[in-house]
């Protein structure tokens, strides 16, 4: 079920690229132009609900993929200084290039923004039970999938708040906040 969210989101933002393929391909607008298109009307669409993802490494890179490849449309082959041949850049050259956050940050910071949001919440609000409540009934064979909680958790290890309970240490907006900026400043592989 969460894998056909983010094909579908990754779909409608190859539709998204294929309405503006000639913009995005003129040799008459700059780079800066191309960017700001791409960031105004693609990007939204792709990130539209990630908020409420529940993302595997699979779906990160099949993301970072697609934004890589509307990132080379953007930016065009390269000449190689040594044979003179033209090239596809390389991931390296292209987040040199975009020296904008990836998109598995945004999609964390994100994610944290939402996750404190909800845990402000009263106990009366129905995203807050969801949040906190328990299912009923037995679990499938095999291995547990991985839950939108264990998401916030695993960003939190990252930043080394994850011993912490992350409910309580929302409540205070300031020092959310600032877990929130740490999550977005992390260097993403």
């Amino acid at each position: 079920m969460q894998g056909t969210c983010i094909e579908t989101a990754v779909g409608m933002g190859w539709r998204g690229v294929n309405s503006v393929q000639n913009i995005l391909s003129s040799r008459l607008l700059s780079k800066n132009v191309k960017i700001k298109i791409y960031r105004t009307i693609i990007l939204p669409v792709v990130l539209y609900g990630c908020e409420a993802w529940s993302l595997t490494l699979r779906e990160e890179r099949k993301l970072r993929a697609f934004v890589n490849m509307v990132l080379r449309r953007i930016f065009g082959p390269r000449r190689d200084k040594v044979t003179g041949e033209w090239r596809r850049l390389h991931n390296e050259e292209l987040n040199d290039l975009y020296c904008s956050p990836n998109i598995v940050q945004v999609i964390k910071w994100r994610r944290m923004r939402w996750a404190g949001h909800v845990a402000r919440m009263g106990e009366e609000r129905g995203a807050y039970g969801v949040l906190v409540g328990k299912p009923k009934g037995k679990r499938p064979l095999g291995r547990p999938r991985r839950r939108w909680v264990d998401n916030i958790t695993m960003d939190l290890q990252e930043v080394g708040c994850g011993y912490m309970n992350w409910i309580g240490l929302a409540q205070d907006r300031d020092s959310w906040r600032t877990l929130v900026s740490a999550v977005m400043n992390l260097r993403v592989p």
